[in-house]
């Protein structure tokens, strides 16, 4: 499917916004990207004074636009500092947007000085992007660090792990973000300027103040596991018995009895190091072999890293939802401002339906204020990159 089927399948041009003190969001679907970037920058004219900081997200029925987005909305808005991605959807107040031609945009005036661009960083090891990046810091801050860094990422760059664990390492200690999503081959990130291939974003010094929160779109259905005999991503033993003996017996006889069920329903998860099995990473099953007893995940392994199988589940998923937004209510999301919030491409319509039903609990938990973000390829908290998961970001 090409870029005009995607952004043809609507004539009608619809809009809204949503202000909240120094924030302000919208939100445009339309036929064209002119249209639709017209009918959203009509609803930014009355900006928070001072805006000097925009967030930018289309479908990718708007990806080959992307430079045309960024230079009518900074021209109309006169902010020139903008950061974004492309995600298979959008993000907005209340509401969430696929498989159509629609932007979602958030401005803030944030105090001048607190927050520095970057472009891309292709590399793990200290090459010019990490290099000029860490320079840029040191004048910046000093001997402080950034609180947070918001970025997005390309999901073609092999490196992308590294990269992220080194961003982390050598800038903010907590990242959040997404990674670009699309059909069309193209996965532009926004930083200051169009851009891909690596990992960019905005750089926010400690007074900016912001609480996030994870919630996870699996659950467990068997115990935690340790991996025995592994090579790569293929795993030949788990607690010294063939891998696939200990799946078909987590999984349960129903679901054995029929492998063919369990695509896109199991998954594999690696809980994080000092943790229980709340926090964990999802990857994907590759492969099922009987006979030799091994499985192939969507991840490198080890012996002995700890494993548990899981399933994609929209009753388990709300409530974990339900309980991440409490939990960053009680951390100071009470007082939000507004929020930036990415969840995963399997989440959203393809766990929740078709009622934007995660936009509609931030609202029942939170209230109205604005919000943007969009559907991504991958999530990032603190130094990982998650699947399955939605990220939100609040701002007080």
């Amino acid at each position: 499917m090409g870029s005009d089927d995607l952004s043809q399948n609507t004539t009608r041009t619809e809009t809204d916004s949503l202000a909240s003190g120094n924030f302000k969001s919208a939100w445009a679907r339309g036929p064209d990207w002119a249209t639709a970037v017209k009918a959203c920058a009509d609803q930014l004219k009355e900006l928070p004074e001072g805006a000097n900081l925009g967030f930018l997200y289309l479908t990718d029925a708007f990806t080959k636009d992307a430079s045309s987005l960024l230079t009518f909305l900074r021209e109309k808005t006169g902010i020139q500092n903008w950061v974004g991605t492309v995600g298979l959807g959008v993000l907005s107040n209340g509401i969430e947007i696929h498989d159509r031609g629609a932007i979602s945009v958030m401005v803030m005036a944030l105090p001048a000085d607190s927050f520095r661009i970057f472009s891309s960083i292709v590399d793990e090891t200290p090459d010019k992007g990490l290099a000029e990046l860490l320079a840029v810091q040191q004048q910046w801050l000093g001997d402080q660090r950034p609180g947070i860094a918001l970025v997005h990422g390309d999901p073609r760059n092999v490196r992308l792990t590294e990269i992220i664990e080194a961003l982390a390492d050598a800038t903010a200690p907590f990242l959040v973000g997404g990674l670009a999503a699309s059909r069309i081959g193209e996965f532009p990130q926004i930083a200051d300027k169009v851009l891909d291939g690596g990992v960019s974003g905005v750089l926010l010094r400690p007074e900016v103040e912001v609480v996030t929160g994870l919630t996870q779109g699996c659950s467990p259905i068997g115990p935690l596991r340790e991996i025995t005999q592994a090579e790569g991503n293929v795993i030949r033993e788990i607690d010294g018995r063939p891998a696939f003996e200990v799946f078909e017996e987590d999984i349960g006889e129903l679901l054995a009895r029929d492998l063919r069920r369990i695509a896109g329903y199991i998954f594999a998860a690696f809980p994080m190091s000092n943790s229980d099995t709340s926090d964990y990473l999802v990857r994907n099953l590759m492969s099922l072999d009987a006979e030799s007893g091994q499985v192939t995940v969507g991840e490198a392994v080890e012996p002995g890293r700890k494993l548990l199988f899981c399933r994609r589940d929209h009753a388990a998923a709300e409530q974990d939802m339900r309980r991440m937004l409490k939990d960053i209510k009680a951390r100071g999301g009470a007082e939000a401002q507004a929020g930036l919030y990415y969840s995963c491409v399997g989440r959203g319509q393809n766990l929740f339906g078709s009622e934007s039903e995660e936009m509609k609990m931030i609202q029942e938990e939170l209230g109205d204020i604005p919000i943007a973000g969009f559907f991504a390829n991958g999530e990032i908290s603190r130094d990982r990159v998650y699947g399955y998961t939605g990220v939100l970001t609040l701002f007080r």
